[in-house]
This record gives C-alpha cells, sequence and structure tokens, in this order.
C-alpha cells in the first residue's frame, strides 16, 4: 500500500479502480526555416490554430447544455487570440523558427510572465494547454482523443488539461479524479466541484505508483490518496463515504427551509463563486443569492484586456442563471500577484501597493469599460456592485461618481439602465473598520472580507508558513474591528454581510450571530452546515457566549472556549473541541 497527501480541492470520498490518463507533452521538432518558407510556415499555423479552435467548439458542443462546458470558452479564446497568433508569427519571420518551435517558445516566455508565484502562476496550466493543443495539431497528432471508461473508475493524471476533464467529468463514470500537478483554483479542480466529484490534487508520484486496475482510495476533504490499501483501509474509506454522504444528506434536508434562528433571527447564506459553473452547486445546496462573484479572472489568462462586451456577457449571464436571486459582482481586485499577463508589479509590498479600487480608479478607462458593462447587464437580474478595499470615504465617493457619469453615458445613448442598483463596500482594512459610521453614510451595504481584513489587522501575511500559526479569527483584536463595522451598519441602517472565509465555517456561527451579522456568503458546500447550526441556534445564547468569550485575552483562550461550547451545543458537526483553528486546519 502507498500513502499520499495532497491538496483536497472537491470533497467527498471515493473508492474505485484506477484508470490512468497519460498526457504526454508532444515532442517539438526544432529547426530554421529558409526565408522563402516563412509564408508556408505561417499558412502551417494558421491551420493548426483554426483546427485548435474547431476541436474545443466540438468538445463544447458535445457537452451540450451543462454549467460545466462554459469553462471551455475561455481556451477557446485563448487559442482565437490575436496576439497568440501574431507573436508565433513574428518570429517565424523575424528567427526563422519552425511553426512548432515558435508556438512553444512564445508559451515560454508568456508563462515567464506570469511568474512562479501567487495566483497568476496557477493560470500557467491553461496557456500551456493551449500551446499543446497547437503544436499537436501541427505534427499531425489529435489531440483530443480521449476514451471514456467503461464502469465507474477513479482517474489518475500527472496532470488532467481543461478539455479532458470536462470530457471526462461529464460522462458519469467518473468516482473520484487525483493529479501529480495542480492547485485547488485550477479549472480542472473547479470543474470537479462544480460536478461535485472528490479531487485531490497535488499528489506526488500518484501517476507513477498507480496503474491500470489497482484499487484506489481518496477523501477530497482532508488530501489522503491510498494506492492499493489493504481491507482495514478500505473499511475505513468506505465508513467515511458513508457517514459522509449521511451527513450530507440530512444536511440537505433543510436547503428550501429558511435560516431562522429558534427565537426568529432570519439570516441571509449567499455562494462567493467564481465562475458561471459553480451557479448549480450554489442551488443544490439552498443559496439565497451570490454574495461575491469575482471579476478579476476575465483578466488573469490574456495579454489583452477583455472588451466591453465580454464582461457584458459574463455578467449578464450569471444573473440570468441565477433569476431573481441577488448577485453581488465585485468590481476589478486586480493588484499585488493578480495582474493580466505582460503586466508585472514592481512595487516591494504589492498588497499594500497599487490594488483593487486603487489600481482601478488609477485606470480609469479600465473601471469604465467595466462599469458600463455591469449597468448594461443590471436589466438581467437583481444586481449590487460591491468595491473592494476601500479604505477612505474620499475612494468611495471618486468610484461612485465615475459610476454615476456611465449611468448618464448610456441613458443618453438609449441604453437601458436599472433604475436602482446598490453600491456597497467591502470592509477589509481596519482603517474601514474604524470609520465605519462614515462609510456607511455613503453606500447601500458593508460585506466584511475578513481574509484580508485578519492580514492586515495582524500584519501578517497568510501565505507565508511561517507566521501562517498567527491567522486567529477570534482575535480580540479582529472581533471588536467586525463589531465596529455592524454597529457603524446599524446606525445607518444598512446591511452587514461577511463573504470572508470565516463566514463559512460553523465554529463561527454563534459569534457572528452575537455581533450582530444578518448575510453570510461562503463556499457553496459550506451553506447546509451553516444553516444547521442557524435554525438551532438562540441570538441570546449566542451573545451570551461572545460576552463570556471576549473576556479572555488571548486569542487561544477565546478560540479554545467557542470551540468547546460549540462543540456542546452541536456535538455531531463538531468533534475536535480544544483544539485551535490553525491546529484544525492543519
Amino acid at each position: 500500500m502507498a500513502k499520499l497527501t495532497g491538496i483536497p480541492a472537491s470533497p467527498g470520498v471515493a473508492i474505485g479502480r484506477v484508470f490512468p490518463v497519460d498526457r504526454r507533452r508532444a515532442r517539438v521538432p526544432r529547426y530554421h526555416v529558409q526565408p522563402d518558407q516563412v509564408e508556408d510556415e505561417i499558412a502551417r499555423l494558421d491551420a493548426a490554430v483554426k483546427e485548435s479552435v474547431d476541436q474545443l467548439k466540438q468538445i463544447r458542443r458535445s457537452l451540450g447544455d451543462g454549467e460545466q462546458g462554459d469553462i471551455l470558452d475561455a481556451h477557446r479564446m485563448m487559442a482565437d487570440d490575436p496576439t497568440l497568433l501574431e507573436g508565433a508569427k513574428g518570429l517565424i519571420r523575424d528567427e526563422l523558427l519552425n511553426a512548432e518551435w515558435a508556438v512553444r517558445r512564445l508559451v515560454r516566455d508568456m508563462s515567464e510572465k506570469l511568474g512562479a508565484d501567487g495566483y497568476l502562476a496557477e493560470r500557467r496550466a491553461d496557456l500551456d494547454e493551449v500551446g499543446d493543443r497547437v503544436v499537436h495539431n501541427l505534427i499531425g497528432e489529435n489531440p483530443i482523443t480521449v476514451s471514456l471508461p467503461d464502469a465507474d473508475v477513479v482517474i489518475v493524471a500527472y496532470d488532467l488539461p481543461t478539455a479532458e476533464a470536462a470530457i471526462l467529468l461529464a460522462s458519469g463514470k467518473v468516482k473520484g479524479l487525483v493529479t501529480d500537478f495542480g492547485s485547488r483554483t485550477s479549472h480542472t479542480a473547479i470543474l470537479a466541484r462544480a460536478l461535485e466529484v472528490p479531487c485531490v490534487v497535488g499528489a506526488g508520484q500518484a501517476s507513477e505508483i498507480a496503474r491500470a486496475g489497482d484499487l484506489i482510495a481518496l477523501d477530497g476533504s482532508t488530501g489522503e490518496v491510498l494506492v492499493s490499501p489493504d481491507p482495514e483501509e478500505v473499511k475505513r474509506f468506505e465508513a467515511a463515504r458513508a457517514a459522509a454522504k449521511s451527513r450530507e444528506a440530512a444536511l440537505l434536508e433543510d436547503r428550501d427551509l429558511p435560516a431562522q434562528t429558534l427565537d426568529g433571527r432570519r439570516v441571509y447564506l449567499l455562494a462567493n463563486i467564481e465562475f458561471p459553473e459553480e451557479v448549480p452547486s450554489v442551488l443544490a445546496h439552498g443559496g439565497e443569492g451570490v454574495g461575491l462573484y469575482r471579476t478579476e479572472f476575465l483578466y488573469l489568462n490574456r495579454e489583452e484586456l477583455p472588451t466591453e462586451e465580454e464582461h457584458y456577457r459574463a455578467y449578464s449571464t450569471i444573473l440570468e442563471r441565477m433569476k431573481d436571486l441577488p448577485v453581488t459582482i465585485r468590481t476589478l481586485d486586480l493588484g499585488g500577484d493578480k495582474l493580466p499577463i505582460g503586466q508585472r508589479s514592481h512595487e516591494p509590498n504589492p498588497a499594500l501597493g497599487l490594488r483593487a479600487i486603487r489600481f482601478t480608479l488609477r485606470h480609469p478607462q479600465l473601471f469604465r469599460t467595466q462599469c458600463r458593462a455591469l449597468l448594461r447587464a443590471s436589466m438581467h437580474g437583481k444586481l449590487q456592485i460591491m468595491l473592494p478595499m476601500i479604505a477612505a470615504v474620499g475612494e468611495l465617493r471618486d468610484a461612485k461618481a465615475q459610476i454615476e457619469a456611465v449611468r448618464q453615458e448610456l441613458l443618453r445613448e438609449g441604453k437601458p439602465v436599472a433604475e436602482k442598483i446598490p453600491i456597497g463596500i467591502m470592509i477589509e482594512t481596519p482603517a474601514a473598520a474604524l470609520a465605519a459610521d462614515r462609510l456607511a453614510q455613503e453606500c447601500d451595504f458593508f460585506s466584511i472580507g475578513t481574509n484580508d481584513l485578519i492580514q492586515y489587522s495582524l500584519a501578517i501575511d497568510r501565505s507565508n508558513r511561517d507566521v501562517a500559526y498567527l491567522y486567529r479569527p477570534l482575535h480580540l483584536g479582529v472581533l471588536r474591528l467586525i463589531q465596529s463595522s455592524v454597529e457603524g451598519a446599524q446606525a445607518a441602517g444598512i446591511e452587514c454581510a461577511m463573504c470572508g472565509e470565516m463566514a463559512g465555517d460553523p465554529a463561527y456561527v454563534l459569534v457572528l450571530l452575537a455581533l450582530g451579522l444578518d448575510t453570510l456568503s461562503m463556499n457553496p458546500a459550506d451553506i447546509p452546515k451553516v444553516k444547521r447550526v442557524i435554525r438551532a441556534a438562540d441570538v441570546r445564547d449566542a451573545r451570551k457566549m461572545l460576552d463570556e468569550a471576549m473576556a479572555f485575552s488571548s486569542h487561544d483562550e477565546i478560540e479554545r472556549y467557542v470551540l468547546e461550547q460549540m462543540q456542546k451545543r452541536f456535538p455531531t458537526l463538531f468533534s475536535d473541541a480544544g483544539r485551535t483553528a490553525s491546529e484544525r486546519s492543519v
């Protein structure tokens, strides 16, 4: 038996036989062409690109109307991107490279611009997939042939390209997925979550150890993978699978019930999403809307900026799919480690530099394009616009003025715009939390982004392993900043939501109820657990617990007390009381 540990990417337990998918990169012939062969080489490239686009369209059509197919449109647009084509043609003309070599060189150079760290580095896989497809077609290999399994299987691969993942996972024959490479935010991982297929990525040497037909077990919630497990381990995984299914089924019984406490407090549970493919999961888990739809992903796989029409299509699609449920779309949170291809940050500390609202106010044309699309899309559903990282009233006023200018421009053009579109802000800095009473007078709602609020208030980089243990949601200072934000919103009569990771952890639900939050937004799969706690909670009891917790000074003492109290109240949901949040996440 071999035991591997990877990154949990899609929850659930799977046991089955290995179905290996061997993704080999095409061998690229490298040679120089003669000057009189340049046009023929360019013609070969044009034909290969057209064939690649046609193949991606074919795959998309084969998936029917399933939500999972939409994600392939990004690859099709990349393959059809004039920047990619012209860049490769330039290498053919200027350096007399053969077409295959030119494509591989161009993709390599573009990947290097993405960097090796942060979110953008994870998007390199998309660029590599498109380049590989074009190269395969240039050398006469068909890159889209995928043999579907005859029976239920667990796919094991070094890395599974998005197109192949869409075909295989949509077949209904895949119990689980394990890859050597990848991240939780890769398109393949997102597809697995959207289709609720248990998945572990970054599992190291799984594709080398596992052989076709081997028994394999994986837990997509913990990242554990066992190849050729012994009978006792199989029983353990089977028990975990049965328990997980039973627990999920029990939780989903409340899907259509309101998230209301025993003493009548109504809380609204929304979802954080990144792609339209996640909408079915939102609705299946009882989500009452989208509390955070991230828009920067439109920018991160390309060198040229997305057009107004591309923005409009993306926003109108998500609004239409959510029908009459509210959708809060966050304006660009670019900057830091999230920049379009070809743009690099030269700031010594990007997290404290030109990012989010600062970035868009510095680039008004970019902001104007997005705002035009948002206002046009407002006719397709219940749109709310959220501005990220507002730290001062002046920033909020500037952004609102630009949005209003765009509104007047569209009306002059005769384009319809919804009469009332709520505009809110993310509370992500201590300055915003402490000035919440003033900010609340200038906007329609708050949404507390605890990921950054905790990071900035505790002065720690949550991605830095050396200080990650200091990332404590129940730190007394953090609780007081949340309290200040809620009180500022309540004084002005506006809604205060929370959309950070803290909102989706059932261990914190009573604390958030006691603090006065009335809307929580989280990953779709977390909604049933949070709802179960709310429906069994009493706000007066929650306030008493919070008062007792905040009497402690140490964050360890606060966390331990809260977790012990939650275990007493909800023993079936919490079995690891007494451990701190940082210990539970290890």
